[in-house]
């Protein structure tokens, strides 16, 4: 059998989603649409449609989005496989966001969000998540934003499954450099990168 790649091996290309790059999207995400059938819809719909939507609803609203020229995120490739997903946008992109009691709005700040993060099963574990986040740094930098902020989850003790860290964890924030900004609840920090001042 041949020996696992060690994290430090594994070499990454980060692409913005495009029409063009749609199949490794639907590839990434599989017949479940990475979870729940969510198609990285749940910040951008409201309840009702995002409920109803589950699947194949929220598969082709996310695809017409695409198709319109909306790029929603950046996609982690480990060669000519997509292996990573990073939801980033204005923060106004994601209504759901204002109708959340512990990630509303804290200031007036004018920020763009990560409301996603999704790594393959075999790769997780593996410094996929911060290497995305450090492209999405990047990704809003040249798109002119000023500040990043994201919505991870701090477990209290252990690891927690894959499947309730959708927004990421803070420690892999911290990895990337961002530093907390405001506590919404005792395991939902929310975290700021501050697009001037990263490092060169």
């Amino acid at each position: 059998m041949a020996r696992r790649q060690s994290p430090t091996k594994l070499s990454l290309t980060f692409h913005p989603l495009t029409e063009e790059l749609w199949s490794d999207f639907e590839q990434l995400f599989g017949p479940r649409g990475a979870c729940g059938g969510c198609w990285c819809m749940f910040w951008r719909r409201t309840r009702p449609d995002f409920q109803s939507g589950k699947g194949e609803g929220n598969r082709r609203a996310m695809q017409t989005l695409v198709r319109g020229g909306t790029e929603p995120g950046i996609l982690a490739f480990a060669g000519d496989v997509p292996v990573g997903w990073c939801a980033v946008a204005p923060r106004e992109d994601y209504p759901a966001l204002g109708r959340s009691r512990v990630l509303k709005a804290v200031d007036e700040t004018p920020v763009w969000s990560v409301s996603c993060l999704f790594v393959a099963k075999d790769y997780r574990n593996r410094g996929v998540s911060v290497a995305l986040l450090r492209a999405a740094i990047d990704f809003v930098a040249r798109r002119g934003g000023s500040v990043l902020e994201g919505y991870p989850v701090e477990p209290k003790s252990g690891e927690m499954p894959p499947a309730f860290a959708w927004t990421g964890l803070a420690s892999a924030f911290l990895r990337a450099g961002f530093t907390e900004h405001r506590r919404g609840s005792p395991t939902r920090p929310i975290m700021r990168f501050a697009i001037g001042k990263r490092r060169s």
